[in-house]
């Protein structure tokens, strides 16, 4: 065997040994602890922020937006409606997506005009009161948020729906609005699935 041989064999032999080294550090050590931190430190975070009902059952993530419609597609009167969503057939957690149509697209532009004639008949308001969120899909399709103004649009019909005052539904939508980020990023939301939950659990608890 010659010095050539010998040298590529040393250099693929530390090669190989490098490789299961960090391999075994940064592939299989790293993720563990850093798995390990997140369990420690945000469990609720680490699991996919899941939200449960008072049954304990798991009915989605706070992080993902989700429709609450009937077979056909039509709004549930008796819960608050999320903001359009152009992910998939729509809240298509495996297909996020916008729309990517510009603001001066005629078909963004058709689809805005129907969706505010929509929410206008949906909650007996003037379509010139119906809030942007409530028209446009997020970037991702897949925003768990509503302005409070489009919350506040639809207590009405919630409280009608669900036989509650309209008072009953405004506290629970003031305690489910998220303030900004650190204070000053962004904009006050509402995350409607948990909006949502706490509305089935405040139903129940009256026996409606």
């Amino acid at each position: 065997m010659n010095a050539t041989t010998r040298s590529t064999g040393r250099t693929l032999g530390v090669a190989v040994r490098a490789m299961i080294v960090l391999t075994l550090l940064l592939g299989v050590g790293y993720t563990a602890a850093i798995t390990g931190v997140g369990q420690l430190v945000l469990p609720a975070q680490a699991d996919g922020s899941l939200v449960r009902d008072g049954d304990g059952t798991v009915v989605g993530s706070a992080l993902i937006g989700q429709g609450f419609t009937d077979a056909e597609g039509a709004p549930l009167p008796q819960y608050v409606q999320p903001r359009p969503s152009a992910a998939g057939d729509g809240w298509d957690g495996a297909a996020s997506s916008g729309s990517n149509l510009g603001p001066e697209n005629p078909d963004l532009v058709a689809a805005i005009g129907e969706r505010r004639a929509a929410v206008a008949a949906l909650e007996g308001v003037d379509p010139a009161d119906v809030p942007a969120d409530a028209v446009t899909a997020s970037g991702s399709g897949l925003d768990p948020h509503i302005s409070p103004e489009y919350a506040d649009l639809q207590v009405a019909r919630v409280a009608a729906a669900r036989g509650l005052s309209e008072k009953e539904v405004s506290d629970l939508v003031a305690r489910h609005t998220e303030g900004r980020a650190l204070g000053y990023l962004g904009e006050p939301v509402v995350d409607v699935l948990e909006l949502n939950v706490a509305l089935d659990e405040s139903t129940a608890e009256l026996g409606r």
